[in-house]
């Protein structure tokens, strides 16, 4: 389990191999969602995702000589990335299974880092299956997206990056909303969060009908989507909440909220227009949450992660056509 010693040990190992990411706002956006908005642009992160926290966390507290045998992930693209990147870097194998509809320009970017992408499908294939038999077969280690200690404390470094530039930005309250699909980065953040910024409370942003988290923590218990794929914003399409993940995220969080497809593509389209930052579909549903859903929020001031910008060009291109 991880805890907040776990994640300050991943911070020290991240030092200076990773950014840390500005805290951006602008007026028109604060004027839209009739509050104050902070953006924590994790979009301009090492390999365009949060995911490169989680990775460099996982491969570095691999033992030497376990490690040198390689690493394998299964990853929609982000976490490929992270992985790939941190594998790279430490001088390192990497093995990524990645979903045959997964964008082209996380394919291509897993690729560059050096990794063997292996391309599976979706709906016919064992995933699982596949990526045990590569790692008995070669002796990797497996480094999982979200339901892993370490990947955990990795993505909780950005809580403790968060905590210290909202006191820069006299922020002492505040709801922090987050990019969720399986609830590494919302609990890793909310559990960083707790310790050293009580008053900021994490909420989980999601797709409409891709709601798993946000209908478990309703429930109290893990609820599963219907669909595991037929969204843009598949970096957070996960089956459930991970078991390691949701206990933290029911103690922690508040409600979950749900956004558009259209909400989303309007939210990458501002944050373009008035940040000149670009995000991916899945990276730009918490921003979508803080513009859209104004009455589900309370207080002053709402921070969203911008949790990725990894995104095929003909699908940022229809996100831009929303502002003709």
């Amino acid at each position: 389990m991880s805890d907040i010693e776990m994640i300050r040990a991943a911070r020290a190992r991240i030092a200076g191999n990773l950014r840390r990411t500005p805290l951006l706002s602008a007026p028109a956006l604060d004027a839209i969602a009739g509050r104050r908005v902070l953006l924590k642009a994790e979009c301009l992160q090492v390999t365009g995702s949060f995911k490169a926290r989680g990775g460099w966390s996982a491969v570095s507290a691999i033992a030497p000589e376990v490690r040198a045998r390689g690493v394998i992930a299964f990853s929609s693209g982000n976490h490929a990335q992270g992985v790939a990147h941190a594998a790279r870097e430490h001088g390192v194998p990497a093995v990524i299974l990645m979903p045959q509809d997964a964008p082209k320009a996380k394919i291509d970017g897993t690729r560059a880092l050096g990794a063997e992408v292996v391309l599976f499908d979706r709906e016919r294939d064992d995933r699982d299956a596949m990526g045990a038999a590569l790692a008995e077969e070669r002796g990797l280690t497996l480094i999982k997206p979200f339901d892993d200690a370490l990947v955990v404390a990795g993505q909780g470094t950005l809580g403790l990056e968060l905590a210290e530039q909202a006191n820069e930005h006299g922020v002492t309250s505040a709801e922090v909303l987050v990019c969720c699909g399986g609830g590494g980065l919302s609990s890793g953040v909310a559990l960083a969060l707790e310790a050293e910024a009580p008053g900021l409370r994490v909420r989980t942003c999601e797709p409409e009908g891709f709601d798993d988290v946000a209908r478990s923590l309703a429930a109290g218990e893990i609820r599963r989507n219907d669909r595991l794929s037929g969204s843009i914003c598949d970096a957070i399409v996960t089956p459930q909440p991970g078991n390691l993940t949701f206990p933290i995220l029911r103690r922690l969080c508040g409600p979950g909220l749900a956004v558009s497809e259209d909400e989303v593509l309007r939210a990458m389209a501002l944050a373009f227009r008035h940040l000149r930052v670009v995000i991916e579909p899945g990276g730009a549903v918490s921003l979508a949450a803080a513009l859209f859903r104004p009455e589900a929020l309370t207080g002053e001031t709402a921070i969203a992660v911008a949790t990725g910008g990894n995104v095929d060009a003909a699908l940022y291109a229809r996100a831009l056509s929303t502002l003709e």
